[in-house]
This record gives structure tokens, sequence and C-alpha cells, in this order.
């Protein structure tokens, strides 16, 4: 990533990944999936940055 972009709303997804009371399975399913989503974003940002994002 080459640069870091403050969010501005904390996605449901979170709660699940980082939450005490869910299961350690559920929780790296929903670690996996927010990883997934962020680089789908910055992905789809490199198009729209004059450097390529870099």
């Amino acid at each position: 990533m080459a640069h870091l972009q403050t969010t501005t709303r904390v996605p449901a997804l979170w709660a699940v990944a980082y939450g005490p009371r869910r299961s350690g399975t559920v929780r790296f399913l929903a670690r996996c999936l927010l990883r997934v989503r962020t680089f789908a974003r910055d992905l789809a940002l490199t198009d729209h940055t004059g450097s390529g994002g870099y």
C-alpha cells in the first residue's frame, strides 16, 4: 500500500473480525474478507491516481 487513508466509517465486518464474542474461525474469515476488501479498494483506486498508486 503506497499511502494510508482514513476511513469515514467502520464496516460491520470489523466488529466480527475483532470482537471478543466470536469464535476463532469466524474472526479469521472476517479478517480475510477485510484484507480482500482493502485490496480490491486499493486496486480500484490505482486507476484514479496519476502515478498508478506508486
